[in-house]
C-alpha cells in the first residue's frame, strides 16, 4: 500500500515542477527566484530544498518534463498503427509542432544549453530523442520504405538536422512560416531515399 506521506511528496515535487515550467517559460532562468516557484505551488521553500538541492536542479527537472511529453508524444506515433513511411512524415508533423510550443522553445532549446552546460545538454538531448530517429529510420529500412543506408550515420545525420531546425524555429520572427519550410525541407531530403512504389515491397538487403 502506498502511504500518505509518500502521495503528498510526490504531488509536491509534481506542483513545483509544474510550477517551474511555467515561470521558467514565462520569465527564464534567470528572472525566476526559488521563492516565487514555491510560492506557485503553494509550498513552503524548505519543501522545495526537500526535493531540489537548488535552482539548477529544479530546472533540470524542468527540462526532464518539457522533454519527456514531447518524446512520448512521438513515440506513441512512430509506434502506433498506420505504414512506416506515414508515421515517420506524422513524428516530423508531430516534432515541428512541439517545437512552436512556448516552453519547449524557451527551457529546452534557448536556455538548456546555457544553464546545464552544452555537452550535458547534448547529451540529454541525445537519450530522450535520437533513439526515436534511429528506430524511425530502421523501421523505414527495414520496410523497403527507404534505400538501405547505414542507420546509425544517417540517423545521427538527421538528428542533427532537427537539433538544427529547432534553433532555427524557436529564434525566428515568424515560427510557424519557418516551422513549415523545416518540413517541406527536411521531407524532400526523406524523399530522396525513399524507393519507387514498385519496389518498395522487396525487403532490404542485409
Amino acid at each position: 500500500m502506498r502511504s500518505r506521506r509518500l502521495d503528498y511528496s510526490e504531488s509536491t515535487r509534481s506542483a513545483l515542477v509544474d510550477s517551474a515550467v511555467e515561470l521558467f517559460t514565462k520569465r527564464g532562468y534567470a528572472g525566476t527566484s526559488l521563492d516565487e516557484v514555491a510560492k506557485r505551488a503553494r509550498v513552503t521553500k524548505g519543501a522545495l530544498y526537500h526535493h531540489f538541492s537548488g535552482k539548477q536542479a529544479l530546472f533540470e527537472a524542468a527540462f526532464e518534463q518539457v522533454e519527456s511529453l514531447v518524446y512520448d508524444r512521438l513515440h506513441k506515433i512512430m509506434t502506433g498503427e498506420g505504414e512506416p513511411w506515414e508515421r515517420a512524415m506524422s513524428g516530423l508533423q508531430a516534432f515541428i509542432r512541439s517545437c512552436l510550443d512556448p516552453s519547449y522553445q524557451r527551457i529546452a532549446i534557448h536556455e538548456g544549453p546555457v544553464v546545464m552546460g552544452w555537452e550535458r545538454w547534448r547529451e540529454a538531448e541525445e537519450q530522450s530523442s535520437f533513439g526515436l530517429v534511429r528506430s524511425g529510420l530502421q523501421l523505414l529500412v527495414d520496410a523497403g520504405e527507404v534505400e538501405p543506408v547505414p542507420v546509425d550515420l544517417t540517423a545521427r545525420l538527421l538528428f542533427g538536422a532537427l537539433s538544427s531546425a529547432a534553433t532555427e524555429i524557436a529564434g525566428a520572427a515568424d515560427p510557424k512560416k519557418v516551422g513549415a519550410e523545416i518540413e517541406d525541407v527536411i521531407t524532400r531530403m526523406l524523399s530522396r531515399l525513399r524507393r519507387p512504389a514498385g519496389e518498395q515491397e522487396r525487403p532490404a538487403a542485409g
